[in-house]
């Protein structure tokens, strides 16, 4: 492929992926609510995510959503109610670890990964931009697939650094906070960051 378009999509990936939005949002919730272990698999959840939405996109699945979109839509909606529920079980433990001390109960990896995988694989809004993104950065002079397949593994390597950067920012900051009321408030915080994140997710255009 022409490798100054390449250079070009590397930093157009790199923009895309520092600019917080629903799954930046998610992992720095994951982060403050359960660590850094979860925070990693709601990270590689938004890789596994981001690639299967580029896919659909690169084989003209976006031209289809744009026909029919009431059924990626349903799965948006479920996505963001996932996100929006763990938020409200992150402020419910946090409030019954203040009241009993009791040990704090966390979202599990397995558990953030597909759920990440769930808000990010099939949402309109990414498929329709990527539909709309990668053909800039594709040679008409060059094949159409191997451009494709170097530009979706361009963009989840690129994006799954920046998103590694939320997630390990935000597992620091709520590392060296102490003291049981600052857990608390992380926790809290954490919860209100995650069903945040689902609100915008089903809200965003």
């Amino acid at each position: 492929m022409d490798w100054t378009l390449w250079t070009g999509f590397v930093v157009a990936a790199l923009i895309v992926g520092l600019l917080p939005g629903p799954g930046v949002t998610s992992i720095v919730g994951y982060a403050l609510t359960a660590g850094i272990r979860t925070a990693l698999a709601s990270v590689f959840g938004a890789t596994v995510g981001n690639a299967i939405a580029m896919t659909l996109s690169l084989v003209g699945v976006g031209v289809l959503i744009q026909q029919w979109p009431s059924a990626f839509l349903a799965i948006k909606w479920l996505g963001a109610a996932y996100l929006v529920g763990i938020g409200l079980y992150a402020i419910i433990t946090a409030k019954a670890v203040d009241d009993e001390a009791g040990e704090v109960k966390t979202v599990n990896p397995g558990a953030a990964f597909w759920g990440t995988v769930a808000i990010t694989a099939i949402n309109p809004k990414t498929i329709i931009f990527f539909v709309a993104f990668t053909p800039q950065f594709i040679s008409a002079s060059h094949a159409y697939w191997p451009q494709a397949g170097v530009l979706l593994a361009t963009f989840c390597i690129v994006v799954t650094i920046s998103d590694g950067f939320y997630a390990v920012a935000a597992s620091w900051v709520a590392a060296h906070l102490k003291g049981p009321k600052v857990h608390l408030w992380s926790q809290r915080i954490g919860g209100v960051v995650l069903a945040l994140a689902g609100l915008v997710t089903a809200f965003a255009a």
